[in-house]
């Protein structure tokens, strides 16, 4: 058994830990977890955007959206990484088809909700004045879905930086290396800083993805922009006595 002295730096903020010429340096690690979460979603967009979009628009094979949610809670991703590895072998491709199966269900859930939440006028509208079928999805229930449909990729980013460390149970790299090793040799400050850095990296992502949707969601759809005008045409009496003391 390896036992660190109490004397020791803590993993996670020993300054060796941080330089390339670390065994595991912190940023290779965290750059290859982030590698495996940007193609998981970028894969599962793919795939569960477009089939969110036709269901959505069309209400056909609702039940295939509505289960995907239930599907994606009782999914056990080590046991299919696991099956995976037995069946097709090692290396990432196990490991990240089972990140795309878990990131799927979120993303294909919201799409469908999004489309299915705007209102029909709207819709009949855009086909009145003569769009066709695809011009009424990206034109009009598209930008009215929006919000739905990130919080689904949210909620997918989410689940998908938190789970990519099980690709360290099958040999890759990633924050889960910190947890295996350190679990493997009894290093738990290493076991604590895998923790903690995951930790981290989703609540950052997690803020990156309401900044992105604060950008591409309009002010109007979001509610931002009636706020806005609430305040401008009642202002709060806080701002009224300020005025008045001002004068």
């Amino acid at each position: 058994m390896i036992v660190r002295l109490a004397t020791d730096t803590p993993y996670l903020l020993d300054p060796e830990n941080w330089t390339d010429s670390a065994v595991t340096s912190i940023p290779e690690l965290i750059g290859t977890h982030l590698l495996y979460t940007a193609l998981a979603l970028v894969i599962a967009a793919a795939i569960a955007i477009p089939v969110g979009l036709f269901i959505g628009h069309t209400g056909r094979l609702a039940f295939v959206a509505i289960n995907a949610g239930n599907v994606g809670r009782s999914l056990p991703t080590l046991g299919l990484i696991s099956f995976l590895v037995v069946l097709i072998g090692g290396g990432l491709f196990p490991a990240l088809i089972a990140l795309v199966i878990l990131a799927i269900p979120p993303i294909l859930t919201s799409t469908y909700a999004g489309l299915r939440a705007v209102d029909p006028a709207a819709v009949d509208a855009a086909r009145g004045m003569g769009m066709r079928e695809l011009q009424t999805v990206f034109t009009v229930e598209v930008p009215m879905a929006l919000p739905l449909m990130m919080s689904g990729l949210r909620n997918a980013a989410l689940q998908v930086v938190a789970t990519a460390t099980v690709a360290a149970y099958v040999g890759l790299g990633g924050l889960g290396r910190l947890l295996v090793d350190g679990l493997a040799l009894n290093q738990y400050d290493r076991v604590v800083a895998g923790a903690v850095l995951v930790a981290a990296l989703a609540i950052l992502i997690d803020l990156l993805a309401e900044l992105l949707q604060r950008v591409v969601v309009s002010p109007g759809v979001s509610g931002r922009a009636v706020t806005r005008r609430a305040r401008v045409a009642h202002p709060s009496p806080l701002t009224e006595v300020s005025s008045g003391t001002a004068a």
